[in-house]
């Protein structure tokens, strides 16, 4: 059976019309949502505090949003301090919870610990960790630079083990915690022109591993979301995701969609949360089984490369 959206002429099957109720609210921009209807309890992280790199945009920003709307206080850092005061200020307003805005270079270990010093300072403790901070194009390996690489490297994997070694280090090797890193299948079989940022969070991956064995008996988890293609970010216009959604290519997930902010974010509260109290070194793929199934076309992806240059210029 069918039926007519309203206000447009689309028909969508019922299956379609069941898949798209349940997906849960989002909006593509850097906003707040404007409604929010709860999975999990109000209080899921009531008092807590969460620290979360890369949250001043994107799915940061989400998972400061949610994280905030389940009774959690947020600091969120990154180098743009402008943009960080902004996103604060439409948090706090939106859910009544506190969010402390702190400049900080994951790549640089004296801005970190002086970021945590004045979370600290400001909460009193940290409960939760997002490792979120990254940094991501589409390159083929031949014309991808030297310091191109490292820079990814130096911000994905060296920006995620030096925020966790910080605040491991001044808070959670005393008082336990939960840290989640965000990563991505990109290393699960070969991602063409990714091979700077999947080979960054083949590292992270590992990591989690690691560090949830070493510092399990201090009481801290560590886990790990590794997102698909997620609609409203700045990644999925610069990996050609626009392009992508408009040549259908998305058709060969198995959930024929992409993915939202807002449900990388409950994968997030869910791993942050007594709710996976006994999970620790997992990383949990939220892509719509993407990685199982879609194509690795390489011409395709040249010709997204390639577009994107020219529309940079």
């Amino acid at each position: 059976m069918m039926r007519q959206l309203a206000g447009c002429g689309r028909f969508i099957s019922m299956a379609e019309a069941k898949r798209e109720a349940e997906l849960p609210e989002d909006v593509d921009s850097d906003d707040c949502l404007t409604s929010y209807k709860h999975i999990y309890s109000p209080d899921l992280l009531k008092d807590q505090v969460a620290f979360i790199t890369g949250g001043g945009s994107g799915i940061g920003l989400r998972m400061a949003d949610i994280f905030m709307r389940h009774g959690c206080d947020t600091v969120i850092a990154s180098r743009n301090l402008d943009k960080l005061k902004e996103a604060a200020k439409k948090l706090s307003a939106a859910s009544g919870r506190r969010c402390l805005p702190l400049c900080m270079d994951v790549r640089q270990p004296a801005s970190i610990n002086t970021a945590v010093d004045e979370a600290l300072k400001e909460f009193g403790h940290i409960d939760i960790l997002i490792n979120n901070a990254a940094g991501n194009f589409i390159c083929p390996a031949s014309a991808l630079s030297f310091n191109a690489f490292k820079t990814v490297m130096e911000i994905d994997t060296m920006g995620t083990f030096n925020t966790s070694k910080v605040v491991y280090e001044k808070w959670f090797q005393d008082h336990g915690g939960n840290i989640v890193n965000i990563s991505a299948t990109l290393a699960y079989r070969g991602q063409a022109l990714q091979v700077h940022a999947g080979s960054a969070k083949a590292a992270n991956d590992a990591m989690t591993k690691h560090l949830a064995v070493e510092w399990g008996p201090s009481g801290v988890r560590v886990n790990a979301v590794a997102p698909g293609p997620i609609s409203g970010t700045e990644g999925f216009r610069r990996l050609g995701g626009v392009r992508a959604e408009a040549d259908h290519s998305f058709q060969s997930i198995p959930l024929q969609r992409v993915g939202n902010k807002t449900e990388m974010a409950h994968c997030a509260l869910f791993l942050a949360s007594r709710a996976s109290s006994y999970v620790t070194g997992a990383i949990l793929v939220a892509d719509g089984g993407a990685w199982l199934t879609s194509a690795n076309d390489v011409s395709v992806l040249l010709g997204y490369w390639s577009a994107e240059k020219k529309r940079d210029k």
